[in-house]
């Protein structure tokens, strides 16, 4: 769909979309026409169904989709939120873990903590324990 042939819908339209029978989503300012899609949904049409009509980007961010799934949405896009009734929701991204090496402070307070404890519990149980060999 190119950017000329955009439909754009307002949110009232949308809401009028909420049945299993006639189920859209608003999705990152994207309206989708995912009524086809409800028996194929893995986590159910129930699901699908309960945010029809409706905002349903938290809730999509909030499970987690695959880069499949995302893929997946494109064909059933069917247009745009009207630019005046739009919202900015950043996507959530995949975390990112971090394969560089640790700092030298970092690293060196990884085993200190542990060795200090260690340390103290030792005391601790050769003051309380240990002293009352007779």
């Amino acid at each position: 769909m190119s950017s000329e042939e955009t439909k754009t819908f307002t949110r009232a339209e949308v809401a009028k979309h909420n049945t299993n029978k006639d189920t859209w989503l608003l999705i990152h300012n994207n309206i989708y026409d995912v009524t086809a899609f409800l028996n194929e949904h893995p986590g159910g049409e129930e699901v699908l169904i309960e945010q029809a009509g409706k905002d349903a980007t938290e809730n999509f961010e909030d499970v987690g989709h695959s880069n499949d799934a995302r893929d997946m949405m494109k064909k059933y896009k069917i247009g745009e939120l009207v630019e005046s009734e739009r919202t900015s929701v950043a996507q959530k991204s995949e975390p990112t873990w971090s394969t560089e090496q640790q700092t030298e402070e970092s690293s060196v307070k990884s085993w200190l903590v542990p060795l200090v404890l260690c340390l103290v519990a030792t005391l601790f149980y050769k003051f309380f324990f240990g002293g009352a060999k007779q």
